[in-house]
């Protein structure tokens, strides 16, 4: 397999999981909602169907509740889309460089940028000894890329640019914004459950009526389903995806460069030394580095939003025919 060849695997990959982020919300809601309709806690329903089972009714509710979930969802989206990168460059600590202040640096960026086909993306610099980077942007023209202190200092020339290159072709493959509506709608589910959970316990328990309880169990679970998918269902469907996207951003870096073997080398380092403090804390900044800057212990496996660096370098390895790389 070539690199092309691994960019349309990657990219045929990609759609499957986005398909399967509504139907995922969708299948939650329907079995929290049925659960709801077990226990007699979901509020009356008009319903045109004779059979009023407990499937029929978790149903009815799913298709009412389902499209504002949707709708707020979006909204969310909409203005993360818009604001997320200056939250993430924030969370960093990341400040801006010039051409004045690191010539060699800005030269490497605007010249891989030209390579790729880009244009030259805003440079951050973060102030911390780890290795790593980052780009963030929700179009070309806003893009911007963030690397620490150490991983300037670390790498040799061709490494580094292996490293900015992987990064540029993030930007060029749609994954920065792809990566933020995403992770911007995972933490809208999970804010609102988180609200929708603690108001209204806090508000039943003032309320002792019989009503007003039903009602705030019914809440409780919308809250308690937003969490589910929040938490569980749908970090596993994004982890898939941003581990498909470093592959894919791999394989584009080598087709930039045309030196497999540097890549290859930064990640050995990189590897060694990925944690940056003022990230390693933040999972929506996490996601967009080149190396996970922190692990999850025993579920790291399924949770890891990269794939291990061992097997991005053997998928590497694997570009490499008689000592040069099939483009």
């Amino acid at each position: 397999m070539n690199v092309y060849d691994e960019i349309a695997a990657n990219d045929r990959k990609t759609l499957i999981i986005m398909l399967a982020f509504p139907v995922a919300l969708f299948i939650v809601l329907f079995l929290i909602s049925a659960l709801l309709a077990g226990f007699d806690v979901l509020p009356p329903l008009e319903s045109s169907i004779a059979d009023n089972s407990v499937l029929n009714e978790g149903y009815e509710m799913t298709l009412k509740v389902f499209p504002w979930m949707v709708l707020v969802a979006f909204l969310w989206i909409t203005y993360s889309y818009y604001k997320g990168g200056e939250m993430i460059l924030n969370i960093a600590n990341a400040r801006p460089v010039d051409f004045e202040e690191n010539r060699e640096l800005y030269r490497l960026v605007e010249n891989t940028a030209i390579m790729i086909g880009l244009p030259t993306p805003k440079i951050y610099l973060i102030e911390d000894e780890s290795l790593n980077a980052f780009a963030i942007g929700r179009n070309p023209v806003t893009a911007s890329i963030a690397v620490t202190e150490g991983l300037v200092k670390v790498l040799d020339k061709s490494e580094l640019q292996s490293v900015i290159a992987h990064e540029l072709a993030h930007i060029n493959n749609h994954d920065t914004r792809l990566m933020l509506v995403i992770v911007a709608g995972i933490g809208c589910f999970i804010f609102f459950g988180q609200l929708l959970c603690r108001s209204t316990f806090r508000s039943s328990r003032r309320s002792r009526s019989k009503s007003n309880a039903k009602g705030a169990m019914f809440i409780i679970a919308l809250g308690i389903t937003c969490l589910v998918f929040g938490y569980l269902i749908a970090p596993i469907l994004r982890f898939a995806l941003s581990r498909r996207r470093e592959y894919q951003a791999d394989a584009t870096a080598v087709r930039t460069t045309r030196d497999p073997e540097a890549l290859i080398r930064a990640l050995t380092k990189i590897a060694e030394n990925p944690r940056v403090e003022v990230i390693d804390a933040s999972p929506l900044a996490g996601n967009m580095c080149i190396a996970n800057p922190a692990e999850l212990g025993f579920i790291s496996g399924l949770y890891s939003t990269h794939p291990q660096i061992e097997d991005r370098i053997a998928t590497l390895n694997k570009l490499l025919v008689r000592g040069r790389a099939v483009y």
